[in-house]
């Protein structure tokens, strides 16, 4: 089967193919602010867009999630209420 390296090139290619055929942006977690939801299952985010670094917007995110991680955005448009 392919290796490690032709594995990274593929879903480099995939990813690029995505995000220009479609509003879907990547963004990278900055830091988690805390957790919101009923029951904690949703984690307050913020996170930076890796094709506009000056762009720094609020996001619920579902399931685990770290700094560093990059999320798959399917809009950008929309900002997350701030916790209370």
């Amino acid at each position: 089967g392919p290796g490690p390296v032709d594995r990274d090139i593929y879903d480099g290619i995939v990813t690029r193919r995505i995000n220009m055929d479609s509003g879907i942006k990547l963004a990278i977690v900055m830091k988690v602010i805390g957790r919101t939801g009923s029951r904690g299952q949703v984690t307050q985010v913020r996170v930076k867009f890796l094709d506009d670094q000056n762009r720094l917007i609020m996001r619920n995110v579902k399931g685990p999630v770290r700094e560093g991680d990059i999320l798959t955005l399917m809009e950008s448009e929309r900002e997350a209420r701030r916790l209370r």
